[in-house]
């Protein structure tokens, strides 16, 4: 069977956010299947706000841009480019419970302060479930995406430019999709065969499923430095130069 060749993934962009004289948040960015813990705690800010729980990514900006006024904000953007997989049950999505140490009554449990959507516990004026149709945590339209359950590093050497850099990846993603995220530093990536140790990769498998194993447990119960177990792939130009 031939290995599949390089390619760009098709790319996928957010939407924009929809607000008038919204210069100050992030503009539209390349969609990805997994994001790494480090690329989501990047988005930590009202203006440009992500959150994960329970193995997914929430882009909550413009949710918390439309209800900045609301106290109930507060608690979310506290949580901007966190895991808040503590706040919600693993298996129904919805915030967890817990007993209120005042009152002794179960209801939401909330760490950080009621958040959007979460109703209060006694009769609040302010509280208008008609305001919107689902609840955030629900709400699929704000999914970007999963998060990572265990990122590697991947060293990658330019057999043409002789450029060596090692980039961090989700174990998940295809090959292609690391060539996606490699695309900052050549943008003719998709111009190379890719190989490891002579032998070409196939591009729409997962490094494991190339053979390419991690073994960065075992080396780190030897005291081993970590540049002994990032494994390098190289590229090999194919003479048909492609503008990403």
């Amino acid at each position: 069977i031939t290995p599949m060749a390089a390619r760009i993934p098709t790319p996928r962009q957010s939407k924009p956010s929809g607000f008038k004289n919204a210069t100050h948040l992030p503009r539209p960015y390349k969609l990805r299947n997994y994001y790494t813990s480090v690329e989501v705690a990047k988005h930590c800010t009202a203006d440009d706000c992500w959150v994960s729980f329970n193995g997914e990514v929430f882009d909550l900006t413009k949710l918390i841009q439309k209800n900045i006024h609301l106290p109930t904000a507060k608690p979310l953007i506290q949580a901007a480019g966190s895991d808040i997989s503590h706040w919600l049950d693993e298996y129904t999505q919805a915030p967890k419970r817990a007993v209120d140490p005042v009152t002794n009554v179960e209801w939401y449990y909330c760490p950080m302060g009621r958040y959007l959507h979460v109703p209060p516990l006694m009769p609040d004026s302010d509280w208008d479930p008609s305001s919107f149709k689902t609840p955030w945590w629900q709400d699929r339209s704000l999914c970007i995406g999963h998060l990572s359950d265990k990122t590697r590093k991947i060293r990658i050497f330019n057999q043409l430019t002789k450029a060596d850099d090692i980039i961090e990846v989700c174990s998940e993603e295809t090959m292609n999709e690391i060539l996606d995220r490699y695309l900052d530093m050549n943008e003719h990536a998709a111009s190379y065969t890719w190989k490891r140790l002579g032998r070409p990769l196939d591009m729409e498998r997962t490094m494991e499923d190339n053979d390419i194993i991690d073994e960065s447990e075992e080396y780190v119960e030897l005291n081993m430095d970590e540049d002994c177990y990032i494994p390098c792939v190289h590229l090999y130009y194919n003479d048909d130069l492609t503008v990403a």
